[in-house]
């Protein structure tokens, strides 16, 4: 049994499809690639499946349970997470307290949080700035820290929205790295990215959708070498 399932997920904004009857599955411990050109509904449909938004029609399967229209809260607490493209810290306390906060959030207690944020402050190379405040990290820093608060307690899926953008080549690899240590740890992803190299290298299994819809499935290189992948990209103002 696959660890999630989308169903026929539908969502309009007025008269627009953003996501149009869109199905695929996600197995466990697999780094599934949600690619499409810019505006393909990539977001739309982490936002309906991490409880953001409410699909306007079909079904999401989590772990064997039916959880289309749970709360963010109620899925987090399932173990399906979510890291934004436009990065989610608290800004005004520092970085070991953003670690502690999210760690105590999903139930951990302090003395348990502490020891696990102290391993990821060391892993993701953000020991020397613990104390700083969270406003005072760079774009890179942040996202690494987002990194940390979605682990500290390991969800069963993490989906990631573009974790890779506009981030330092020194911080995007040690970002691939933890992600590439997780998935062999037997961790779940799906990886939402424009960064076509990364995508190849770490996703086993990609899904294209374009103009709301799904146009392929299938092994990454595949569904890159495929003719309506590739017209999507060149008729977009994305480039492969």
């Amino acid at each position: 049994m696959s660890l999630l399932t989308i169903s026929g997920l539908s969502k309009r904004f007025g008269g627009v499809a953003a996501v149009d009857d869109v199905s695929f599955a996600v197995e466990k411990g697999e780094i599934l690639g949600l690619i499409g050109p810019n505006g393909s509904g990539k977001t739309t449909v982490l936002n309906m499946l991490s409880g953001f938004l409410r699909p306007d029609a079909g079904e999401v399967h989590f772990a064997g349970e039916e959880v289309t229209r749970l709360s963010t809260v109620e899925l987090a607490r399932r173990g399906l997470l979510r890291m934004f493209q436009m990065t989610r810290v608290f800004v005004q306390i520092t970085t070991l307290d953003n670690l502690l906060v999210a760690g105590m959030a999903m139930g951990l207690t302090e003395k348990e949080a502490g020891h696990r944020a102290q391993a990821l402050l060391e892993e993701l190379t953000l020991t020397p700035v613990q104390y700083l405040d969270a406003g005072q990290l760079s774009g890179g820093q942040r996202k690494l820290l987002e990194f940390g608060m979605c682990f500290i307690e390991p969800p069963k899926i993490a989906l990631l929205d573009e974790p890779f953008a506009a981030v330092h080549p020194v911080m995007r690899e040690t970002m691939a790295s933890f992600i590439r240590r997780r998935n062999a740890d037997g961790q779940t992803f799906v990886l939402v990215s424009h960064d076509m190299p990364i995508v190849v290298d770490l996703c086993q299994r990609s899904v294209c959708v374009n103009a709301g819809k799904v146009i392929a499935v299938g092994p990454t290189r595949s569904v890159l070498e495929s003719t309506p992948v590739i017209e999507a990209y060149l008729g977009s103002s994305s480039h492969v």
